[in-house]
């Protein structure tokens, strides 16, 4: 319940399927309740009964059907969903990285665009889904509709001149064929990214001249040995004759990965923490779409990357602390780390760094953040592992082992580290994960603790791949 200044209390006509405001009436400051309480409710009918709810059963009845339908279609063409689903959402960056994440987990593998097969939304192809080119920035409709019917009209295209001397370069300008380079579209043509940038300084004046010899009737000599008579046809090779930059190296994978991600707000070629899945389900950490699902105060932990950190210094006491901004394959979030934390961990807070952090959601004038107080490269992050035969499984033997990794547990975000057991039998050898309050606080000591009580075990690094 809350009050408010000057609540209008509304009267209302009930008709079949539809509530009528018949009067407005202000009772000055009273007490509000939300819509669906069976009492005391702001909404007066006009029989002076209070309205306990104004959602009828028609209308239930069709978001039931409607939740139907798409459950069904989920569960038997989750290709075909999915890819309505991101066609759908192409003009919001968030849910399109957030549906790519979902994509994942259901074993969908969404492919990035390709010059000679994407077409204006995504497409669902043989298991999988093309990446839509309505989704890359800096293309317009204008453009996509060049390149398509290009495309439609002479076939598929064989290099970057090649498209180049067929699309309408006024249209398709140099910004959109960056951006189509940089997302990976010319992938299937060359691979090497960095080389077709820097061909576009001479590829670009080269069709654009033969453009206007095309606009103003001329005939180039080596469209005529070409067979093709001066016209646009696929059959003409002049654009073997195209000039081409000096070669160059391609991007580092990192550079290459930043650069497609700036064109589509997202990774889609890879992605690097996509060799972190499995330690993800190791680590019991939450995608970072689910941060604002958790309690308040509940502690988490999570497999990020940082896009950027921004430093600060307290002015209560001078010291440094950090704002971040952290991404996973689902989506953002941002963080902050306090002044004592920040002491710790603050050689690893720095931009484009691959981390598991542990900490705290905090929800703040409606929006969700983490308080990150630990940090951890994830190459670096170990697990221990214990073996055990299976007639040790439910007995005191099982209770003493759980005793000695509670006794290295530490307390809170310090308790970082994994243990599994291997339980080992004749034709069958299966590990078991022990839930997080029987994780470890230094893997040296617990391995060390373990070996002198009769548990073998051994310390090893979480593989990301």
């Amino acid at each position: 319940m809350a009050k408010i200044g000057a609540n209008p209390v509304l009267k209302l006509l009930v008709v079949p399927k539809m509530a009528k405001i018949i009067s407005r009436k202000s009772l000055g400051t009273q007490p509000v309740y939300d819509i669906g309480v069976e009492r005391d409710h702001n909404f007066i009918l006009a029989n002076g009964k209070v309205a306990s709810n104004c959602f009828n059963k028609s209308h239930s009845t069709a978001y039931g059907y409607v939740t139907y339908q798409t459950a069904y279609l989920k569960a038997n063409y989750p290709v075909e969903y999915m890819t309505a689903l991101l066609t759908a959402s192409s003009g919001s960056t968030d849910k399109v990285q957030k549906y790519i994440a979902t994509c994942a987990n259901m074993n969908i593998e969404v492919e990035q665009p390709d010059i000679n097969r994407s077409d204006l939304d995504f497409t669902p192809m043989s298991g999988k889904i093309l990446f839509g080119l309505s989704a890359v920035r800096n293309l317009g409709e204008g453009a996509i509709e060049s390149i398509l019917n290009a495309r439609k009209t002479d076939g598929s295209f064989k290099s970057l001149a090649h498209l180049c001397d067929r699309v309408d370069l006024r249209t398709v300008n140099r910004r959109a064929l960056e951006s189509l380079i940089h997302c990976g579209a010319f992938d299937c043509i060359e691979p090497n990214r960095q080389q077709l940038i820097k061909d576009l300084e001479v590829v670009i004046p080269w069709a654009q001249d033969r453009a206007k010899d095309r606009d103003s009737g001329q005939t180039n000599i080596f469209d005529l040995l070409g067979g093709s008579n001066g016209s646009q046809n696929h059959s003409s090779t002049a654009w073997k004759s195209a000039p081409k930059a000096s070669k160059i190296e391609d991007y580092l994978p990192q550079e290459k990965l930043s650069l497609e991600k700036e064109l589509l707000g997202f990774y889609v070629s890879d992605h690097p923490l996509k060799s972190a899945r499995q330690v993800s389900k190791v680590l019991s950490s939450i995608n970072l779409d689910q941060l604002a699902e958790q309690g308040k105060r509940t502690t988490i932990s999570a497999i990020v990357m940082l896009t950027e950190v921004k430093n600060h210094i307290t002015k209560t006491t001078g010291e440094p602390m950090a704002f971040v901004q952290m991404e996973d394959l689902s989506g953002q979030a941002e963080g902050v780390i306090f002044p004592k934390n920040y002491q710790r961990i603050s050689s690893l807070i720095t931009a484009d760094t691959s981390l598991i952090v542990w900490g705290k959601v905090d929800n703040k004038d409606e929006r969700t953040q983490m308080i990150i107080e630990d940090a951890e490269l994830i190459e670096t992050v170990k697990m221990v592992i214990v073996d055990l035969r299976p007639q040790q499984v439910n007995t005191r033997e099982l209770d003493n082992l759980k005793s000695i990794l509670q006794e290295h547990s530490g307390q809170n975000y310090q308790s970082k580290v994994p243990v599994l057991a291997r339980v080992a039998g004749a034709d069958y050898n299966q590990l078991v994960r022990f839930g997080s309050k029987y994780w470890v606080q230094d893997h040296r000591e617990t391995v060390n603790a373990l070996n002198a009580a009769g548990f073998p075990a051994h310390a090893c690094a979480l593989k990301t791949n």
